[in-house]
């Protein structure tokens, strides 16, 4: 019972395209680049799902809606000061 609130955290990887040619992806050239946890929200009026992509300190790194007609958007937030 307790694990039913409790938030999966998962492994997020990145890999070098530039590197990496084809379509199958060699472990050696895949790195862990961070962790996510992910949400998803349902509104039952609209049809639309709020999928939130969070990080480890719950700062929201993602958000995507999708319909149910197929189509999506997504708006990443970057925190940095560059």
């Amino acid at each position: 019972m307790a694990d039913d609130f409790e938030e999966a955290i998962f492994n997020e990887f990145y890999f070098d395209h530039a590197i990496n040619k084809g379509t199958v992806v060699k472990s050696k050239f895949a790195k862990i680049s961070g962790k996510a946890k992910i949400t998803i929200e349902e509104d039952s009026q609209d049809g639309v799902k709020i999928i939130l992509k969070k990080d480890e300190k719950d700062a929201i790194k993602e958000i995507k809606f999708v319909c149910t007609c197929g189509q999506s958007k997504t708006v990443v937030l970057d925190y940095s000061d560059q």
